[in-house]
């Protein structure tokens, strides 16, 4: 009986897995995998990428572990903790093949990120703020098939990356997910550009596809037409 629940909880139904080999991790399996790599999880801005998300499993379990390092340092000052749950928030990204599946990770993600929020600040909560993180989610957990590099459309998965500058401000840079996968930044390649690192010595990183003026952390999702 254990083993039949356990069964239906990792499953949605005999098609998907048949046409889909759709199969959902267990809790305890999760857990086990983030604690090899429990510091960058503890991490505001470490970014991690799950290419076959489901409905969130990894994501929802990092997202925590995110936002307990925000409460922990950040709580006291709700400005400072709007703007580091954002920024941990901006840092999780996944790929997925199956659109309700998409649907049902953002919104785990964005009512954990709620439920917290609510639980520190009750009725002082800055619509604004949730907007800004709804138009995220959007952008970073998509639909479409890590393995070709295609979205739903089968255009290029567009990825964009979100850095915090100067204590309020983000900047937002998209890249082509396939020249990410593929990049080697000890090699030059047409879709890169040369460095220099701190140690002096030279590095290439991806080429952008796009890069954004510098705005507020706040308004981020007043750039989608720029």
């Amino acid at each position: 009986m254990c083993e039949d629940k356990m069964t239906k909880n990792l499953t949605k139904s005999r098609s998907r897995i048949r046409d889909h080999g759709e199969v959902f991790t267990p809790d305890f399996i999760v857990k086990d995998m983030l604690n090899l790599v429990k510091d960058e999880t503890e991490r505001i801005d470490s970014r991690f990428l799950e290419s076959a998300c489901g409905d969130g499993n990894f994501l929802i379990k990092i997202l925590e572990k995110k936002l307990e390092v925000v409460e922990k340092k950040y709580k006291k000052n709700q400005f400072d903790y709007e703007r580091n749950s954002l920024i941990a928030i901006s840092s999780i990204y996944g790929i997925e093949l199956l659109d309700d599946n998409v649907q049902e990770a953002q919104k785990r993600l964005y009512d954990l990120f709620l439920k917290e929020y609510k639980k520190i600040y009750k009725n002082k909560t800055n619509q604004v703020l949730l907007e800004n993180i709804q138009y995220i989610l959007e952008k970073n957990i998509v639909q479409g098939d890590a393995l070709t590099f295609k979205d739903k459309n089968g255009k290029s998965i567009i990825f964009p990356e979100w850095s915090a500058i100067n204590g309020t401000q983000i900047q937002r840079r998209d890249f082509q997910f396939g020249d990410l996968a593929n990049f080697n930044p000890k090699q030059p390649t047409l879709f890169s550009k040369m460095e220099i690192s701190d140690d002096g010595k030279v590095v290439y990183s991806p080429q952008t596809i796009k890069e954004y003026p510098v705005i507020n952390f706040l308004k981020v999702m007043e750039q989608e037409n720029v």
